[in-house]
């Protein structure tokens, strides 16, 4: 019976009181709205950039050519070191922590032609471990550069999205069909699966042909290579497994396996951690900034029913003078001061949970991501708005609960 009677006076006083109660409830409103939104586009911001950070690769590093900075075993600094094809063999016969590795020979402005069509492109050698370390994932009905390609030094391209595009056209199908590379005829095999990629080493994996690495060496004859590229274990980390490199090589070239600059190195891994970072300390600023807004709505909630305890002051101490008990009046702004708090709560959640809907009709994914409800982050603004409702009613509730019937209806 209580609720109800509670609910009916809620009622009368949203009534009374439209402009009051309207500007209480959009406090929490907003809210609720903002935490819910800066949850959502912070969580698909982050797995955006964490998804364009790993179009490079997962938990891997590429590593070029050097010159030695440190004396070793008599021998003097200032050597260039420049691993072989073969080297790459051993470091992979040899390595204990390693997933996959590849060499990778470039030459950039090569000229591809396909009939009419002709552009100037950068063109690589590789193993066929390079596609799965890099994210090089082929379209469906082709396929990437594989062993016996390599065996038998077979004249055939692995094309990015984009160069099939300038090549062929969007509608026509490249695989099969042959073009130019400098004049000689290649197969296309296999044409990339579009893919973010926000940084490169050289240029875009789609803009991008690849060839057997031994085809290659044949084209150019080229010993040595332009860098090669490594992938760590998923037991290991990739610093753990460069020592290892530095330490193969190092007994190869005669340098020491502490000498940084024997071969320059990019590790991946250490950009894709400090974006983690970054990004986790980014949402907890935009959770703390929801959260502020959400406690300002909680002092105006506060504020609000003292306001109504002072104007109820009179209807307080009848309902004492006839027996109501203190745990009824307490209940009674309790309840209310839910009932603001959780309309106001659910029509801020609904508000953002539309602009995300329609978000993603703007096409705006390939800069800010696609925003998602966070689980977490629903739970956690359930709870919050829980606490918000008891301590913004919970004071003015004892305040009213405590006051005795004579001074109540002398104080009106």
């Amino acid at each position: 019976m209580f609720p109800i009677v509670t609910i009916k006076q809620f009622l009368n006083d949203l009534r009374r009181q439209k402009l009051r109660s309207a500007m209480t409830m959009f406090g929490i409103f907003w809210g609720t709205c903002s935490i819910v939104l800066l949850f959502a586009f912070g969580k698909g911001i982050t797995e955006a950039q964490l998804k364009s950070q790993l179009g490079m690769g997962d938990n891997i590093a590429i590593f070029w050519p050097g010159i030695t900075s440190k004396k070793f075993a008599g021998l003097p600094k200032g050597r260039r070191i420049r691993p072989t094809h073969d080297d790459i063999s051993l470091v992979k016969q040899k390595s204990q922590l390693l997933n996959r590795i590849s060499p990778e020979f470039s030459r950039w402005n090569v000229n591809l032609k396909y009939k009419n069509e002709s552009t100037a492109r950068q063109i690589i050698g590789i193993w066929p471990e390079f596609g799965e370390m890099r994210n090089i994932i082929p379209e469906y009905g082709s396929r990437f550069i594989n062993q016996r390609d390599i065996d038998e030094q077979r004249r055939v391209i692995f094309i990015g999205n984009l160069l099939k595009i300038d090549l062929f056209g969007e509608e026509k199908d490249a695989v099969g069909e042959r073009i130019l590379v400098n004049g000689m005829p290649f197969t296309v095999i296999g044409v990339m699966k579009e893919k973010k990629q926000d940084s490169s080493y050289g240029s875009r994996d789609s803009r991008k042909g690849i060839i057997p690495s031994s085809t290659f060496q044949t084209m150019y004859s080229n010993r040595h290579m332009n860098n090669f590229v490594a992938q760590a274990k998923k037991t290991t980390t990739m610093e753990i497994a460069r020592k290892e490199i530095y330490e193969i090589l190092g007994t190869i070239y005669k340098f020491d396996p502490s000498d940084h600059e024997a071969l320059s190195v990019w590790d991946t891994s250490e950009s894709f951690a400090f974006l983690k970072t970054f990004f986790t300390a980014f949402s907890g600023f935009l959770v703390a900034i929801g959260v502020a807004t959400l406690i300002t709505g909680a002092i105006g909630v506060s504020n609000i029913m003292y306001v109504v305890l002072e104007e109820r002051t009179k209807e307080i101490g009848i309902k004492m003078a006839l027996g109501a008990r203190k745990s009824y009046i307490m209940f009674q702004f309790v309840f209310e001061t839910i009932l603001i708090t959780f309309v106001g709560g659910v029509l801020g959640f609904l508000f953002a949970w539309g602009i995300i809907a329609v978000f993603p009709m703007l096409q705006l994914e390939e800069f800010i991501g696609t925003p998602r409800i966070n689980i977490f982050g629903g739970i956690l603004i359930t709870c919050i708005l829980g606490v918000i409702s008891l301590i913004a009613g919970y004071f003015p509730a004892r305040r009213a609960a405590n006051l005795q019937p004579v001074q109540a209806l002398k104080l009106f």
